[in-house]
């Protein structure tokens, strides 16, 4: 299992600079475009070498840093 720290590092270099908690919506608020969150996407896969499917890319998955962690330890069980 891994740890929300985990994902808020990715997210810091992702983004640096980047001001949000891990329950704070980040998609809807413009915190993260598009374009960020496909390099969330590969750096999450390169990190935790997992396997992200498109069905996997929906907003519920990305909306706040609690919501990434959960994907990641759903994918790795």
């Amino acid at each position: 299992m891994h740890t929300i720290d985990e994902i808020m590092k990715i997210l810091a270099e992702v983004k640096p600079g980047l001001s949000a908690g891990p329950d704070d919506e980040l998609v809807r608020t413009g915190l993260l475009d598009s374009v960020e969150i496909m390099s969330v996407v590969m750096a999450l896969a390169e990190e935790f070498d997992l396997e992200i499917s498109p069905l996997d890319l929906k907003e519920e998955n990305f909306h706040t840093a609690n919501a990434i962690l959960a994907l990641v330890n759903r994918l790795e069980a």
